[in-house]
């Protein structure tokens, strides 16, 4: 297990990075998370995090990429709902960098 230091406070995180307790996200956990990939999340980022924590907190699952495109595209419309989209935004790996960065478990369906 490893950890993030974020604003004074050890967060644990697991082997892959994704948080061991969802209750510790916070936008500077989501932020330095997103450092560690390599990002700067910008307003786009933020729109979809959101959106993934709301999804995860009306059906307590982290969605796969298709489930994840087909909600984006209901919520924000198609040009964000589209596999083009996310992929540029999280790296090709839309489903797993995002509810990493949200704060949620992996996809059950992520390698």
């Amino acid at each position: 297990m490893s950890e993030l230091h974020v604003d004074g406070r050890t967060v644990p995180v697991d082997e892959e990075g994704f948080l061991v307790e969802l209750s510790d996200w916070s936008e500077a956990v989501a932020c330095v998370l997103a450092e560690r990939e390599g990002l700067v999340l910008e307003a786009e980022h933020w729109e979809v995090l959101h959106l993934l924590r709301r999804f995860y907190a009306e059906f307590q699952l982290s969605p796969a990429t298709r489930p994840l495109i087909r909600y984006t595209a209901q919520q924000l419309g198609p040009d964000k709902g589209n596999s083009l989209h996310l992929n540029r935004l999280f790296k090709g790996t839309p489903a797993k960098l995002a509810a990493k960065l949200a704060g949620l478990p992996k996809p059950s369906n992520c390698l």
